[in-house]
């Protein structure tokens, strides 16, 4: 559901949306290696949306000072209020999809969602 309103209704993909995400909460950029890291994927899963998001103003790159195999990428102006357009729809779809979920329910799938994520190994620190 998701993934078609965010390609129906912002001509865009999820996997898009997260590499955007990723970069909203870092200000002055992430390296490609962390931003990888961040999304749990391999550089080069990344590196296709990062030329994209270049290519259309939403996200500059750079080369890190004494490092000249190292890139900074990081969200511009433009990018940002994409973003921002972006997450509160996406926040809007989940809210709706979420509805139905009691709230005794919600606590539940919480701490069913944690087991996995601790499980596999997605924890920090």
């Amino acid at each position: 559901m998701i993934r078609e309103k965010l390609r129906d209704e912002f001509d865009t993909t999820l996997p898009r949306f997260d590499v955007m995400s990723a970069l909203y909460r870092f200000d002055d950029g992430l390296r490609m290696s962390e931003l990888s890291a961040a999304l749990r994927v391999s550089n080069g899963n990344v590196t296709g949306i990062i030329e994209r998001l270049v290519a259309d103003g939403s996200v500059t790159r750079e080369t890190v000072s004494g490092d000249k195999r190292a890139t900074i990428v990081r969200l511009t102006k433009a990018g940002r209020t994409s973003f921002e357009t972006l997450a509160a729809a996406h926040e809007k779809w989940i809210d709706d999809v979420l509805k139905v979920i009691e709230p005794e329910q919600s606590a539940t799938l919480l701490t069913i969602m944690d087991k996995i994520d601790h499980s596999r190994g997605f924890t920090e620190g």
